[in-house]
C-alpha cells in the first residue's frame, strides 16, 4: 500500500488534480446534449460493472457540457491496488465481449490511479487514499451526477474479485 512516488503532503494538490483531470484526450469534440443522452448506456453499464467488481463510492459525472473530450466520468474506488487492477480487468473484459475496446488505458504500472478511455466515456478507477488526495469530484463539482441503483450488482458480486480472500469468506457466512 505504498503511495509510490506521490507526495501526499503537497499544497499543489488542486492544480496537480486539475492538470491531470483535463489533459485533453485526442477525440473529436461531438458532444452535445442528444449525444450525452446516446452515450448514457456506456457509462451506466461500466458503473454497473464496477460495483459488480466491488468498487465502492461509485459516481457517474455528466462533464459533456464541460470538456470537448468525453461525454461522461465515472469514479470508483478500489480498496488496494490488487483491486484497482481487478476492477479495471473486469470492466474491460466485459466491455471487451460486447466488442467495446478502450482507445487508451493508464496508470496500469502501479494501480493507485487508473484511467480507462472509452471516448465517450473516461473511467477513473483509484485506489482510496489517491482519490482522497486528488477530489476529482469536488474539481468537477459543476458536473451533474446520474443517480443510479447498484445495490443489485454489488448484491450478485462474484466471489474474491480483489484476490484477497475476504469476499468468499463473506458469502459463505
Amino acid at each position: 500500500m505504498s503511495e509510490k512516488g506521490l507526495d501526499l503532503g503537497s499544497n499543489e494538490k488542486s492544480a496537480n488534480a486539475a492538470a491531470i483531470a483535463k489533459v485533453k484526450i485526442n477525440r473529436p469534440a461531438t458532444s452535445t446534449v442528444s449525444r450525452a443522452a446516446e452515450t448514457q448506456p456506456l457509462a451506466e453499464r461500466i458503473a454497473r460493472l464496477a460495483a459488480q467488481a466491488k468498487a465502492t463510492e461509485i459516481s457517474v459525472l455528466r462533464v459533456f457540457e464541460l470538456v470537448q473530450y468525453t461525454d461522461w466520468f465515472v469514479i470508483v474506488t478500489g480498496r488496494s491496488d490488487r483491486h484497482v487492477r481487478a476492477i479495471r480487468e473486469h470492466i474491460q473484459d466485459a466491455l471487451r465481449e460486447s466488442g467495446t475496446r478502450p482507445l487508451s488505458v493508464e496508470g496500469t504500472d502501479h494501480n493507485q490511479w487508473v484511467l480507462v478511455d472509452y471516448g465517450d466515456v473516461v473511467v477513473h478507477i483509484f485506489y482510496e487514499p489517491v482519490r482522497a488526495f486528488y477530489e476529482l469530484e469536488r474539481l468537477w463539482n459543476e458536473a451533474p451526477r446520474l443517480e443510479l441503483d447498484l445495490s443489485a450488482e454489488a448484491d450478485a458480486a462474484g466471489p474474491d474479485v480483489d484476490g484477497d480472500g475476504d469476499d468468499a469468506a463473506a458469502q459463505a457466512s
